[in-house]
């Protein structure tokens, strides 16, 4: 015979779930992002009002901490795309975000990534897409970018063949002007290419 949860069952299987979660988040860590080096990436945004920056993110704590510093002294808008339900239990206990930025759970494989009709201006990559869902990301994703805008892929350093890849997804879904920056960050590889105007959007 199946016997419900009391109240404070519940709470202890909650605290339970939550205590593994932050676990999990925290030993699939992403490596270091340098803060210099960040604030020397971060200087491509323009100091234009209502900027707004999206971020896809599965680990790590350190890039979400500096990008909600970042759009909280200039006032522009921080969406923080969490694709693992362990991790955004786990920013939502480390994370004390500002007003700019909001941070929620996304599946990757919902077919439209379109919310509240809102684009962006930049979108920074640093959660693991399996390579049958890259380019279905890249074509969902690119309605939601501004003409013009950026997309900025973090890939690990010296993985020259996910490099070339992306890139060659990047060109066949509308993107142009892809430019891999690898002498920037320790640990990474920057693919940074832009939406191109006047397509999907």
């Amino acid at each position: 015979m199946l016997k419900l949860l009391n109240p404070p069952e519940i709470a202890f299987f909650h605290s339970l779930f939550i205590f593994f979660s932050v676990r999990l988040a925290t030993l699939r860590s992403m490596k270091p992002i340098e803060k210099n080096k960040l604030d020397q990436l971060l200087t491509i945004i323009p100091d234009h009002p209502m900027v707004r920056l999206l971020h896809f993110a599965d680990s790590g704590i350190e890039l979400p901490r500096m990008l909600d510093e970042f759009v909280a002294k200039q006032g522009y808008e921080y969406q923080l795309n969490c694709t693992d339900q362990a991790y955004f239990a786990y920013i939502e206990r480390k994370l004390e975000a500002g007003k700019q930025t909001k941070a929620r759970h996304f599946a990757l494989t919902r077919p439209r990534y379109i919310q509240q009709g809102k684009l962006y201006d930049f979108v920074f990559v640093t959660t693991t897409i399996e390579t049958d869902l890259q380019e279905a990301f890249l074509q969902r994703l690119h309605p939601i970018i501004k003409n013009g805008g950026n997309i900025l892929l973090f890939l690990p350093k010296g993985d020259h063949a996910q490099r070339f890849e992306w890139m060659r997804l990047l060109e066949e879904n509308y993107y142009v002007a892809s430019n891999t920056i690898d002498d920037l960050f320790e640990h990474y590889d920057l693919l940074i290419s832009k939406k191109m105007h006047g397509w999907g959007g």
